[in-house]
């Protein structure tokens, strides 16, 4: 079974940084997409960024966090790393690793054929 294993959240002064890790296996098909959303309490889902995985690896950044965040893939490790630069308490929410088969149609409401979620990974940025 495809498993997606979310780590690195913690607490964080404002304008810190983390290093958000998913650990991802299990996957029957060759080309898929893993990206991160966050949800703060009371808010609706927000997409966050992603990247494909055994194709041309385009990376999308969406305006929740974009320019301040950078998705990478180490492929010798399956492991997608996000790494998030000056926080601010409005970034404070359960940052979920996800993945999907259908070239990152989740991340645009758009439903997928099959979906995969992580645990998420609490941040929290104090003033």
């Amino acid at each position: 079974d495809v498993q997606l294993q979310a780590s690195g959240g913690g607490l964080v002064q404002t304008g810190g940084s983390l290093r958000l890790s998913c650990a991802f296996s299990g996957f029957t098909v060759n080309k898929y997409v893993i990206g991160w959303f966050r949800q703060a309490p009371g808010k609706g889902r927000e997409a966050v960024a992603s990247i494909d995985i055994g194709d041309d690896g385009r990376i999308d950044y969406f305006d929740s966090m974009k320019g301040r965040t950078t998705i990478s893939v180490d492929n010798a490790k399956n492991t997608v790393v996000l790494q998030m630069n000056s926080l601010k308490p409005d970034d404070t929410a359960v940052y979920y690793c996800a993945a999907d088969i259908c070239y990152g149609s989740i991340w645009h409401d758009i439903p997928c054929v099959k979906d995969y979620w992580g645990q998420g990974t609490l941040v929290t940025v104090s003033s």
